[in-house]
């Protein structure tokens, strides 16, 4: 398959480009600067560099596609529109190109629901984690109702809190509920993920959580 990467350079982006790679997928890598990505990567992808907040700049990138993946992220817990002001160029550039299938990395915090235990569920993600990412989760709330406001083929991906442990190979998924006893999720297994829900259809408009 064609793929286009967003958020190619942090620790989730970096995992989507190397396991699809591995998987022999034709692999894009759209950042703002290339010499970020690692040497070792930068021979064996596509690479645009573009200002990725402008449709018409990453329209090209993402045309012939046949999914486009966004691990975009913001690296501070201030107030923040990386997520929504990304979501919302990318699906126009999707738009113009005629590209369909969109996959997105949100956050497993970001809703309490009757997948989560009770002390997960009334307790540490209301009272702790919510409050701890307020800014961040906001603007993810807002990407997510973006994307579901919009006429794509996608699929929200709701990881637990994200470590850089190896790929365990034995992550678990739920569809529109939180994974029982999830608190984290390797980025290893995020990326192994998204790259398996690309082909998957039930997945379409829906929000898949996983946690390793």
């Amino acid at each position: 398959m064609r793929l286009a990467v967003f958020g190619a350079t942090g620790g989730t982006g970096l995992q989507l480009l190397r396991q699809g790679l591995d998987l022999a997928h034709e692999v894009t890598a759209v950042v703002r600067d290339a010499a970020r990505l690692p040497a070792d990567l930068r021979a064996r992808l596509d690479v645009v560099e573009a200002d990725i907040m402008d449709p018409a700049a990453i329209a090209p990138a993402v045309k012939g596609r046949d999914a486009v993946l966004s691990a975009m992220g913001s690296r501070d817990r201030g107030p923040t529109t990386v997520h929504s002001a990304s979501i919302t160029a990318i699906m126009s550039a999707m738009s113009r190109s005629g590209a369909r299938r969109l996959l997105m990395v949100s956050a497993g915090g970001l809703e309490a629901d009757a997948g989560d235990g009770p002390f997960t569920r009334y307790v540490l993600k209301p009272f702790v984690v919510q409050r701890l990412f307020r800014s961040t989760y906001a603007d993810l709330a807002e990407a997510e109702r973006l994307i579901r406001a919009g006429d794509l083929d996608w699929t929200i991906v709701r990881p637990a809190r994200l470590t850089d442990a190896p790929r365990t190979n034995r992550y678990r998924t739920a569809m529109d509920l939180s994974v029982r006893g999830g608190m984290s999720t390797t980025r290893a297994d995020l990326a192994d993920c998204m790259l398996e829900l690309i082909g998957d259809r039930t997945s379409i408009h829906h929000v898949v959580s996983v946690a390793s």
